[in-house]
């Protein structure tokens, strides 16, 4: 029996995204320490972009609503709830509710980038990686929206904590 048999789903989805995680800093590691911090940094935002807007057309694929437009908050909460089943760890320990009609808050408990950034030396020279994965998957579903606070780099280093709300516009 192999391990694949062994594991259960969430076993094997926590598996998964943590090695994907490992692999996305590692990357962030090696691209810092070749070319600098304002180079990781540029090189991070263009492949989470690039990532995102794969990303989000296989989880409409895999929902079968790839070729639905995402044109209500209802929609857009179902879109989000489904992704982050899938693609979010327990280890990231971040919430997000819809306090409200068009409105997603964001509660980082403690940020996984972040400590990887703070270990490197890096923090407050570290642009959000992690919301800016967000924003990229609302861009490539074509939704309007609003962040607040603005986020220009990190928001623990700069803030001590980091939450916020997504507006959207529909």
């Amino acid at each position: 029996m192999t391990l694949y048999d062994q594991l259960n789903k969430k076993e094997l989805k926590e598996l998964l995204v943590k090695c994907w995680m490992t692999h996305d800093g590692m990357w962030f590691l090696n691209a810092f320490l070749t070319f600098g911090i304002k180079a990781a940094n540029k090189l991070n935002k263009n492949a989470i972009r690039s990532l995102a807007q794969i990303e989000s057309a296989r989880i409409r694929k895999a929902l079968c609503r790839d070729n639905e437009n995402i044109d209500s908050f209802d929609k857009l909460k179902s879109f989000m709830n489904d992704g982050f089943s899938v693609l979010k760890g327990d280890f990231m320990n971040f919430e997000y509710t819809f306090p409200e009609e068009g409105v997603m808050h964001w509660e980082m408990h403690k940020c996984w980038a972040y400590e990887g950034m703070k270990e490197l030396g890096v923090a407050d020279k570290y642009e959000c990686g992690v919301i800016y994965r967000v924003k990229c998957w609302l861009d490539s579903l074509k939704i309007n929206y609003t962040i607040k606070p603005r986020i220009k780099g990190c928001l623990i280093a700069s803030e001590g904590k980091c939450n916020g709300d997504i507006i959207f516009n529909f």
